[in-house]
C-alpha cells in the first residue's frame, strides 16, 4: 500500500468510529435505557464532557487544587489550553452541576469577564475542541432526528435550502439539532423520562422539556395530515416509521450544537439570535398565506447552539442583544416570528472584557430605576485574572513565542527545569537570511517573574517577605529557607485573596518586548566573543522596564509602580545564575550519597549511644573523627575550632540533634504507613539496630539535600585555593582559574543547556559581582 492509500484508509477508519448508521426512534430509546447519558440535556452533557477528561492536582496561589483536564485541551495536545484560573473554572463546573440538576441558577447566563490576554478566548476554543472530540467517542455520542416526507404520496417536498431533494438526499436533518425525545407527545415523554430516571444511577436526572423545532414540526404535521386522511391507525408509529424519521448521531461543532456569536457579526437582534426568513423560499413554498418554517435560515447563534452551548464573545459589542436573552435560560423559548416559537436547550455563556461591566453600570446611580438591573441579576459572573504563577506565566510566554502547546504536567523539579530552560528562535532578516537567536537560561523565567510580580498585591505582605518571595510561594506552595521549608499556611495573607492578578503587565506586552529584542542586535562590549545572538535575562528586564513609558496601556501610576518592582526580580535571577555557575564549578566535587549515608549512620549511632547495623550487615560504632571531617570539609558548617579534639561543641551537638536526627525522625513519622522503621520495630532485645539509611531517600531530607546538592563560594575557595574570579574574563594560561573556567563553561553547557556564548556571558556577569567581595 502506498502512502496515499494508507492515510486515506486511516481517515476511513476514523470516520467509521465517529459515525453510526441511522436508527429508528424505537432503537434509540432502547439504547438510551442501556446508556442514559446519550440523551443528556445540554448542561448535563457539557458537565459530562468536562468530567470525562479527569482531573489533576495543581498548585495555584500557593494552594493545591484539583483541576479538570478538559481545560488543558487534551484532545488537541494542549493547543488551546486555559492556563491557570483553576478556581474560576471549578466554580463554572459547580454552576453547571447545579444547573444540570435543576437545583438553581437555571435562569442565569454564565459570564466570563476579565482583562485582555487572560485566557478567555482560549476557553472558547477549548470548549469547542473538547466538545467536538468528546462527541466522537462512544460515551459522548450526540443524536438528533432527520425527516423524509417524499416517501408519502402527494408530497410537496420539505427543505430549508434551495435545492430539491432526490433519492437519499430526500432526508433532511433538523436544522437545530432537535432532541429525539422531542418527537414524543409531552405526556408520553414525561413517562419515558420518569422511567429512565428511576433506573438511572446518575446523580443528575435527564431533562427534555422541548417541543419539536418548527422545521421538524412542519414535517411531522404534514405527515400526520397525509396519513390521517387515509385513516391510518397507529398514527404516531406510522408518522415516525423509519421510512419518514431516523435518529442519527452528529459530531458537535460550531453551527451544529455550538453557536458562537463573534464580535464582528452584524444584523438585527432576531437575525443574530435565531436567523432570518428567506424571501425566495417563502415565494417558492406553497404556504397558503402563512410563514413556513422551511423558509427560515436557522443560522442565528441560538439555533446553531441548540442542544448544547451558545457563546457570545466580546459581549460588549452585542450589549443590545443581552437583554433579548433574558428569558431564554429559564423559559427556554425564542420566536422565529410572532406565531412561531422555538424551544431551546442550550447553556448560555458570554465572554467580555471589563468594558461590558462599564456599560452595565452606566445607570447604577439610578438605584431602583436602573433599566439594566434585571439583566445584571441574570448574569453569573466568573472573573478571569492575570496569572500569578511564575511557571504558568513562563509556559504562556513560550507559547506566545513558539509553537509549543504541551501542558506542563510534571513534578516540581521537572517544571523548575522547564522554567529555567533557554529558548532558541529562528529570525528571518530583511535580506532573507535566517539566523538563530538564543534566549539564555533564565531569560524567559525573568520575564515571567517580573510580569507576575507586577500583578501581586503588596499590601498583605507578611513580615520578612518581598514580592519575589510571594511569587515563589504562589508558584510552589512553599519557600525553602536553608534547612527549613515554610508552607503558605505559615504566613498570613488577606482573607479575601487581595487584588492579585487584577492588573499588571499582560503577556502581550512581554511577548512584544521580547519579539522586538529578537530583531535587534544587543549592545555588547565583547568584540572577541561570538555573543551577538544571545539575549540575557537583564536585557529583557531592562527593556520591559524602560519601555513602560511608551506603552499607552499603562497609566502613569502603573508605570512608576512597575518600574520600582524590577530590582528584586533582577536580584533573584542573578541568584539563579550564580547557583548555576557554582553548581557547574563544583560538579565533580559533590559529596556522593554513600558518604552522606555513612555520616548519617554515625550521627544516629552517636545520638542513640548504641551500636547499629548498616545495610551491608556491618556494625557501626560512632566515629567522632569521621563526623568532624564531614562537618568541616563537606558540610562546611563548622571550623576545627568548634571541636575539642574530636569532641563536638554544644553548637555542633545541637546541629546534629535538631537538623539531622529530627529530620530523620520526621521523615520516619511522615512515612509511617510505608513500612518505614529506624530500628527493629518488633520489641525484641537485639544487640544491634538498623541504621536510619535503610529504606530512606536521603535526598528528601532538607539538610541532607543541601549537603548533596548545594555549595557556596566558601566551598569554592576551600577547594580551589588559587582561584581568582578577577581573572575570569581572560585568565592567564596554565592557572587554576583558567582550568576552572574551561571546566565550568563545559559543565554549564552539559548540565543546564547553556550555549558556550550564554555560559560565557552568564559566568562573566556572576564573577564580576563576586570579585568585589572575594578578598
Amino acid at each position: 500500500m502506498n502512502h496515499g492509500d494508507e492515510f486515506v484508509s486511516e481517515a476511513d477508519r476514523a470516520l467509521e468510529e465517529t459515525y453510526e448508521e441511522p436508527k429508528s426512534l424505537a432503537e434509540y430509546v432502547d439504547e438510551v435505557f442501556e446508556t442514559p447519558r446519550i440523551a443528556s440535556h445540554a448542561s448535563k452533557y457539557l458537565l459530562e464532557a468536562i468530567e470525562a477528561a479527569g482531573t489533576r492536582t495543581v498548585v495555584e496561589e500557593g494552594e493545591e487544587k484539583e483541576r479538570y483536564r478538559f481545560f488543558d485541551d487534551p484532545h488537541n495536545d494542549g493547543e488551546h489550553a486555559v492556563l491557570g484560573n483553576t478556581e474560576v473554572l471549578n466554580a463554572f463546573v459547580d454552576d453547571l452541576r447545579s444547573i444540570a440538576a435543576g437545583r438553581g441558577k437555571d435562569e442565569k447566563i454564565v459570564w466570563f469577564d476579565g482583562p485582555t490576554a487572560t485566557g478567555k478566548s482560549e476557553l472558547k476554543r477549548c470548549l469547542i475542541n473538547g466538545l467536538r472530540e468528546y462527541s466522537k467517542t462512544p460515551e459522548g455520542r450526540r443524536y438528533t432526528v432527520e425527516w423524509n416526507v417524499a416517501t408519502a404520496d402527494d408530497t410537496r417536498g420539505l427543505s430549508y435550502g434551495e435545492e430539491s431533494p432526490v433519492d437519499e438526499d430526500q432526508w433532511y436533518e433538523s436544522p437545530v439539532q432537535a432532541h429525539p425525545f422531542s418527537v414524543f407527545p409531552a405526556e408520553v415523554r414525561e413517562g419515558l423520562l420518569a422511567e429512565l430516571n428511576a433506573d438511572n444511577d446518575d446523580h443528575i436526572d435527564l431533562q427534555v422539556d422541548e417541543r419539536l423545532d418548527p422545521f421538524s414540526r412542519e414535517a411531522y404535521e404534514y405527515l400526520e395530515k397525509q396519513y390521517r386522511r387515509r385513516g391510518a391507525s397507529d398514527l404516531f408509529s406510522t408518522v415516525t416509521d423509519d421510512a419518514h424519521l431516523r435518529v442519527k448521531n452528529y459530531v458537535v461543532d460550531v453551527g451544529q450544537g455550538i453557536g458562537v456569536l463573534h464580535s464582528e457579526d452584524e444584523g438585527q437582534p432576531k437575525e443574530r439570535l435565531v436567523g432570518t426568513w428567506m424571501r425566495g423560499m417563502l415565494q417558492e413554498l406553497d404556504s397558503r398565506g402563512r410563514k413556513n418554517p422551511q423558509a427560515f435560515s436557522y443560522d442565528g447563534v441560538l439555533s446553531q447552539g441548540n442542544g448544547l452551548l451558545t457563546v457570545v464573545e466580546d459581549a460588549a459589542q452585542h450589549a443590545d442583544l443581552l437583554q433579548k436573552l433574558l428569558n431564554v435560560p429559564d423559559e427556554g423559548t425564542v420566536k422565529l416570528d410572532k406565531g412561531i416559537g422555538m424551544d431551546i436547550d442550550t447553556q448560555l455563556v458570554i465572554i467580555s472584557n471589563p468594558d461590558l461591566e462599564a456599560k452595565l453600570n452606566q445607570h447604577a446611580e439610578k438605584n431602583g430605576m436602573d433599566p439594566l438591573k434585571a439583566l445584571k441579576r441574570r448574569l453569573d459572573k466568573h472573573e478571569f485574572t492575570y496569572l500569578t504563577n511564575r511557571s504558568l506565566e513562563t509556559e504562556l510566554i513560550r507559547r506566545e513565542l513558539t509553537n509549543e502547546t504541551a501542558v506542563w504536567d510534571g513534578d516540581d523539579d521537572a517544571v523548575e527545569e522547564k522554567v529555567a530552560e533557554p529558548l532558541t528562535i529562528e529570525i528571518k532578516g530583511s535580506d532573507g537570511t535566517v539566523r538563530e537567536r538564543e534566549l539564555a537560561p533564565h531569560t524567559v523565567e525573568a520575564a515571567s517573574l517580573y510580569s507576575v510580580v507586577t500583578r501581586l498585591d503588596d499590601e498583605d505582605l507578611p513580615a520578612g517577605l518581598d514580592l519575589v518571595d510571594k511569587a515563589l510561594l504562589f508558584d510552589r506552595g512553599y519557600l525553602q529557607d536553608g534547612d527549613e521549608r515554610l508552607e503558605k499556611d505559615d504566613f498570613e495573607f488577606a482573607d479575601d485573596g487581595g487584588a492579585n492578578g487584577e492588573h499588571g503587565i499582560p503577556v502581550t506586552y512581554t511577548r512584544d518586548t521580547i519579539a522586538d529584542l529578537l530583531h535587534e542586535r544587543p549592545d555588547r562590549h565583547h568584540p572577541e566573543l561570538n555573543v551577538e545572538d544571545v539575549i540575557m535575562p537583564r536585557d529583557v528586564l531592562n527593556a520591559m522596564a524602560e519601555r513602560l513609558t511608551d506603552a499607552p496601556v499603562f497609566s502613569p501610576g502603573e508605570r512608576t509602580e512597575f518600574e520600582n518592582r524590577v530590582v528584586p526580580v533582577k536580584n533573584h535571577v542573578f541568584q539563579r545564575q550564580e547557583d548555576d555557575v557554582i553548581d557547574a564549578m563544583m560538579r565533580d566535587r559533590r559529596v556522593d550519597e554513600e558518604t552522606v549515608a555513612e555520616y548519617v549512620d554515625h550521627v544516629y549511632a552517636w545520638a542513640t549511644d548504641e551500636t547499629l547495623e548498616n545495610e551491608r550487615g556491618e556494625r557501626v560504632d560512632p566515629d567522632p573523627l569521621k563526623m568532624k571531617v564531614f562537618e568541616t570539609e563537606h558540610l562546611g558548617r563548622f571550623s576545627p575550632e568548634s571541636y575539642d579534639g574530636n569532641e563536638p561543641s554544644p553548637a555542633v551537638r545541637q546541629f546534629r540533634t535538631e537538623k539531622v536526627i529530627t529530620a530523620l525522625n520526621r521523615h520516619a513519622w511522615e512515612r509511617r504507613d510505608e513500612d518505614f522503621s529506624v530500628g527493629d520495630g518488633d520489641g525484641s532485645d537485639s544487640s544491634t539496630a538498623e541504621t536510619p539509611s535503610h529504606n530512606v531517600d536521603l535526598t528528601e531530607i532538607p539538610v541532607i539535600k543541601s549537603v548533596l546538592e548545594s555549595h557556596d563560594w566558601d566551598d569554592v575557595a576551600r577547594i580551589f585555593e588559587d582561584f581568582d574570579p578577577r581573572q575570569w574574563d581572560d585568565p592567564p594560561s596554565g592557572t587554576e582559574t583558567a582550568a576552572v573556567k574551561a571546566e565550568t563553561i563545559q559543565n554549564m553547557v552539559e548540565m543546564f543547556d547553556y550555549s558556550e556564548a550564554s555560559a560565557e556571558l552568564t559566568s562573566r556577569h556572576v564573577m564580576g559581582q563576586v570579585s568585589y567581595k572575594w578578598d
